[in-house]
C-alpha cells in the first residue's frame, strides 16, 4: 500500500485535552488534538481516483470533532478519524472504469457521504460516514462520484476555489430552499424584490452573493469587517453583529429588531439564513417579515432551538433545516464560481505543517476570512498562474 502523511483526531487526544481543561471547551487547545499521522492508502479500484491534494479549507465540523461539544464523533467512529471535507486536488491515477476524469485534471471534492434516494446526504464524508477518510492529507484515494471538475478559468485563485467545495453547495441549497419556500406563499408578482438577511461566516456570505445576484436586497450581520466590506462592495448592507453584543440579552435582540425595521421600511426580512443556532436563531426570528422563511444549517452553538410557535404561526413563518446539497447540486453550485461566488479568505495561507495552528485560530475566531491550507509544496502547471 502507498503511504501518505495525513492529519488525524483520536478519541484519546480529545479525552486528554477535555480532562486538562475540566471540560471547558473554550479553553481547549485544538493543536493538542489534531495531529500528523501516517495513513495507508487503499489500492485504486475500478471506479477510484488517486489525488495529490493541493489545497484545503478549514471547516468548523473539524472543530466540533476536536471539542466533542455536540457529539463525540471520534469515539463514535471507533476512536480515530481522518478529517477534511473539501479540497482541490490533481488527478494522479484513475481506475479502469473512470471516464469523467484523467491524469492531470484539477478537481474538487465534496462531502456528501451517503446520499438518500432523493440525493440528499444521510451522513457527511470524513465526519460521521463510517470508514470515510478525509482530505487533510498529501494524497487520497476517492470514488469518482466524490469529484467535480475544478473551473480553473473561472477568475478565482486556487485559494479562493479551495474555500468553496463545502461552503458553495451549502449556500446554494440554502438559497434555493429559502426562495422556493417563500415563493410557495408569496408569488413574484406580489413581491418581486426581497429583503434577505444572513449571519456570520463564509456560507452566509455566499448565500447573500446569490441573493444579490438575483436582484434582492442583501443584509449581512457579521462581526467580521472584511466580510461586511465584501457584501457592501456588491451593493449589500453590512450590520455589525458586535454592536448588538452578539445578542446576549433580550434588549440586544430588541435593538437589532429595531435596526432591521429601520433598514427595511418596517417590513422586516423575508428570508433569513441562520447558520449558528444559539442566540442568532432568536435574533433571526425577531426580524422575520410576515410569510418569511428561516433556513438554517449546522450546529455550531447548539443542537436544540426553541421558539414561540404561536407567534410564528400568526406571522406565517416557515422554519426549515437542511444538512447539505445533493450531488447534482454540488455540480450546479460549481458553475457559479467566480460569477457569483467570490469568497473572502483569510490573509494568511497556512502551510501543511501549520494546519493545527490554523484550526486553533479558527477556534479563537481571529481569522479575517475563510482559512486556507496549502498542502502541496509543488503545484502543477495548470494552477501556478492562479496562486
Amino acid at each position: 500500500m502507498r503511504k501518505t502523511r495525513a492529519y488525524a483526531i483520536t478519541a484519546e487526544a480529545v479525552a486528554k485535552e477535555r480532562a486538562r481543561t475540566g471540560g471547558d471547551v473554550s479553553q481547549i487547545d485544538v493543536t493538542k488534538i489534531i495531529g500528523l499521522d501516517v495513513l495507508e492508502l487503499p489500492d485504486v479500484g475500478h471506479s477510484d481516483v488517486r489525488l495529490k491534494i493541493l489545497a484545503v479549507s478549514a471547516e468548523h465540523n473539524v472543530d466540533h470533532a476536536a471539542l466533542a461539544d455536540t457529539v463525540n464523533i471520534t469515539e463514535a467512529r471507533g476512536g480515530k478519524i481522518y478529517p477534511g471535507n473539501s479540497a482541490v486536488g490533481e488527478v494522479l491515477e484513475v481506475g479502469n472504469q473512470v471516464t469523467l476524469f484523467k491524469v492531470g485534471d484539477i478537481v474538487l471534492t465534496h462531502c456528501n457521504g451517503e446520499p438518500d434516494k432523493y440525493g440528499f446526504p444521510l451522513r457527511i464524508w470524513a465526519y460521521d460516514q463510517p470508514d470515510s477518510i478525509g482530505w487533510y492529507s498529501e494524497e487520497a484515494v476517492v470514488g469518482d462520484w466524490q469529484l467535480v471538475p475544478a473551473p480553473v478559468n473561472c477568475g478565482l485563485s486556487l485559494w479562493e476555489m479551495a474555500a468553496l467545495p463545502l461552503r458553495a453547495p451549502t449556500a446554494y441549497h440554502l438559497w434555493r430552499r429559502g426562495l422556493g419556500i417563500y415563493r410557495l406563499k408569496v408569488p413574484r408578482e406580489k413581491k418581486a424584490v426581497l429583503n434577505v438577511l444572513s449571519f456570520g461566516g463564509g456560507v452566509g456570505e455566499l448565500f447573500l452573493m446569490l441573493a444579490n445576484f438575483e436582484g434582492h436586497k442583501a443584509f449581512f450581520c457579521s462581526g467580521n469587517p472584511e466580510r461586511r466590506a465584501a457584501i457592501e462592495a456588491i451593493g449589500g448592507i453590512g450590520i455589525d453583529q458586535q454592536a448588538f453584543n452578539r445578542f446576549k440579552t433580550k434588549d440586544d435582540i430588541k435593538a437589532f429588531s429595531k435596526k432591521a425595521k429601520e433598514l427595511t421600511g418596517g417590513e422586516g426580512m423575508h428570508i433569513v439564513c441562520d447558520m449558528l443556532r444559539g442566540p442568532v436563531f432568536e435574533a433571526g426570528l425577531a426580524v422575520q417579515a410576515r410569510e418569511g422563511v428561516n433556513v438554517s444549517s449546522g450546529w455550531q452553538l447548539s443542537q436544540n432551538v426553541t421558539y414561540n410557535s404561536t407567534v410564528q404561526s400568526v406571522k406565517q413563518v416557515t422554519i426549515d433545516h437542511m444538512h447539505y446539497e445533493t450531488l447534482d447540486g454540488c455540480w450546479a453550485a460549481t458553475e457559479l464560481y467566480g460569477k457569483v461566488f467570490k469568497p473572502t479568505i483569510h490573509k494568511e495561507i497556512y502551510s501543511f505543517d501549520d494546519l493545527p495552528r490554523c484550526f486553533h485560530e479558527m477556534h479563537e475566531n481571529t481569522q479575517t476570512g475563510i482559512p486556507i491550507i496549502r498542502i502541496a509544496a509543488e503545484l502543477p502547471a495548470a494552477v501556478k498562474s492562479i496562486t
